[in-house]
């Protein structure tokens, strides 16, 4: 039975690492209350975004509980791969805020929603109803950026932490 160290959460790597768990689950619970609350689809690209959000946050978890236990080397590679996942993101952000501002063209795949085919009215009135959402038109900007342009904000500051947690503690 391993016992976490008393102070274990005064480390510079765990407090990094917590505040790196918790930007990352309130940047996703914001993009699904935009969502599911506001109404906002997310389009292809958006909703790739997100998928390190939702492996980067349990791994996070296991990371912290990895340096509770006294695993200080396993708990850094942890966080130094979240880290490298989310500049990864960031990376894709600024794809498609680009795409967005016309920069470059933004993929073929990005022209419609995901709109399952309906048995009882066919394939004509399914993409009657499908909503369009495009990947190179911003929904809507906050202070001069889109929610692409927010996520690599969050997604640098995000692999920022990581790396710090990753380096906060050179115990082995």
């Amino acid at each position: 039975m391993v016992i976490a160290s008393p102070n274990v959460n005064k480390t510079a790597a765990y407090r990094w690492g917590s505040l790196t768990l918790w930007a990352a689950a309130v940047g996703i619970i914001i993009a699904l209350g935009f969502e599911l609350i506001g109404g906002w689809a997310p389009c292809p690209l958006c909703l790739q975004q997100r998928y390190v959000y939702y492996a980067g946050i349990p791994l996070l978890f296991l990371a912290l509980v990895l340096l509770s236990a006294g695993k200080n080397r396993n708990a850094g590679l942890i966080f130094l791969l979240v880290s490298f996942a989310f500049l990864a993101n960031a990376a894709l952000g600024v794809y498609h805020a680009g795409a967005e501002w016309q920069f470059w063209p933004g993929p073929d795949t990005c022209t419609g929603g995901n709109t399952p085919l309906s048995k009882a009215g066919g394939v004509l009135a399914t993409i009657s109803k499908a909503q369009v959402v495009r990947c190179d038109q911003a929904m809507g900007r906050f202070m001069g950026l889109s929610f692409a342009g927010w996520n690599v904000v969050l997604s640098v500051g995000l692999c920022i932490s990581a790396l710090k947690a990753a380096f906060g503690n050179h115990k082995a």
